[in-house]
């Protein structure tokens, strides 16, 4: 399978993959994943093969995310993409970090989850909330990990 740039054009109407994109709001989903790892705060980003393993770049890195399909419900597809990224069956909770077009939503895990990686991706880090965000780049990709990371400082998770 050859892996192409992830698509950021939310009125395209195919994922990376071909897979149809909703074009009703909201588009798609991110999950910000979080353990507590010797009582430290971790979040779960992933990296992106498509500009290769030396990628360093925007959208190198990012929660696990993805795209609606039509008709999809999104608590669905919260739970897909995270299933797909990551390997875990979880019900991630929606959260107010998201905007109309992208919802974000959040899981905690224990600290021995085990990753399983798809294709998409070709490593994983767990970092602190202020280390992931300035990591996901562009901006829009850090923010919900800087919202969800002040959650955590006000002992919201």
């Amino acid at each position: 399978m050859t892996v192409t740039a992830p698509n950021r054009d939310m009125t395209a109407k195919t994922t990376w993959d071909g897979q149809p994109i909703s074009q009703e709001k909201p588009h798609g989903v991110t999950i910000v994943l979080y353990r507590r790892d010797a009582g430290r705060l971790e979040f779960l980003i992933l990296h992106r093969t498509y500009a290769g393993p030396d990628y360093e770049g925007d959208w190198a890195w990012t929660p696990p995310s993805g795209a609606r399909y039509p008709g999809e419900d999104v608590d669905t597809c919260a739970r897909r993409e995270l299933f797909e990224e990551t390997g875990l069956e979880l019900t991630p909770t929606l959260t107010d970090c998201g905007t109309e077009e992208w919802w974000v939503y959040m899981a905690e895990v224990s600290p021995n989850a085990q990753i399983q990686l798809s294709v998409e991706h070709d490593r994983y880090e767990w970092l602190t909330p202020e280390i992931a965000a300035q990591t996901c780049t562009p901006e829009v990709v850090g923010n919900p990990l800087r919202e969800i990371g002040r959650l955590s400082g006000n002992d919201k998770l």
